[in-house]
């Protein structure tokens, strides 16, 4: 009688994290809760959420501690940081500043990049020769010299943040789309087009562009993550928004000197970050599997 042996895994299983964040992967709804709760309701609804004025402190509630510690109230849930504001507060309005300044670097920067990305793919030759040096050149740039350079010539904005993450963003996107438009412009519904009178520019917009929507939804994603993560880095600093605006990066470098007796000052805004781009990425990667034929059924 042939004897049964218990079924053990190879060598070469995943572990339980990988399979957890595969998981994630294919089923998004745990990223985009996350996502809603630390980004989107707070950024459209900053002012009927948050408790507090977030530039409004009060020097006898400096440094109090979170709610659940001893000394912690209630009224100030998440603590207070060095001039008595409310930690809570400044990250719901934080939430709303890097969603805007994602978004306008987003869109500025794709929009530039997409459209040289298909002049440079559909015409070739010396234009693209050309289009492609410029986007060697910002992609060498050195992110923080040139934020500290434009800081030092026109003072930390809004605008000089912008321009940093524009500068930075576009290259990416025409390289991407160039990629994209030498395929596409070798197929034959590409040549009907031409041979029925086209133009140029029909061509590119009615017929390349739409075939690369889906490669730029997935970098945008992506890339949101990415701005915000850099976003707060510049604020850290002090190449990015200005004081006392709340943002997530200013909030962990007005805590990193009190990082011992008041950890809350940077801990929580930090944790704000690391969740959502995290997210961000989980998500992106979701998008990719699901907008994307040949991943789609793997």
């Amino acid at each position: 009688m042939a004897t049964v042996t218990a079924r053990t895994l190879p060598w070469y299983a995943p572990p339980r994290m990988a399979l957890a964040l595969r998981r994630l992967r294919r089923y998004p709804v745990v990223p985009l809760g996350i996502l809603t709760f630390c980004l989107v309701i707070p950024a459209l609804l900053a002012s009927q959420v948050a408790p507090h004025d977030p530039l409004k402190g009060s020097l006898a509630n400096r440094l109090k501690a979170p709610a659940w510690q001893d000394g912690g109230s209630l009224n100030y849930p998440l603590g207070t940081d060095k001039l008595g504001r409310d930690i809570l507060s400044r990250m719901i309005h934080g939430a709303r500043v890097s969603l805007v300044v994602s978004l306008v670097a987003i869109l500025v920067g794709g929009a530039i990049g997409t459209g040289l990305g298909l002049i440079s793919g559909y015409f070739g030759r010396w234009v693209d020769s050309l289009i492609m040096r410029f986007v060697d050149i910002s992609l060498s740039l050195p992110t923080i010299l040139l934020a500290l350079v434009l800081v030092a010539a026109v003072g930390p904005s809004f605008g000089t943040v912008i321009t940093v993450l524009v500068v930075l963003l576009w290259a990416r996107y025409a390289r991407l789309v160039r990629a994209e438009t030498l395929a596409i412009k070798e197929r034959d519904f590409i040549a009907r087009a031409r041979v029925a009178g086209a133009s140029h520019v029909r061509i590119m917009l009615r017929y390349i562009f739409p075939n690369v929507v889906n490669s730029l939804v997935v970098l945008a994603t992506l890339q949101v993550g990415y701005v915000i993560l850099l976003e707060s880095a510049l604020s850290f600093l002090g190449a990015g928004l200005p004081r006392p605006t709340p943002a997530w990066g200013l909030m962990i470098a007005d805590g990193r000197e009190l990082i011992v007796t008041a950890w809350w000052v940077s801990m929580f805004p930090g944790l704000a970050i690391m969740l959502t781009v995290l997210s961000l990425n989980l998500l992106g990667d979701w998008l990719r599997d699901h907008l994307d034929p040949k991943l789609r059924h793997v």
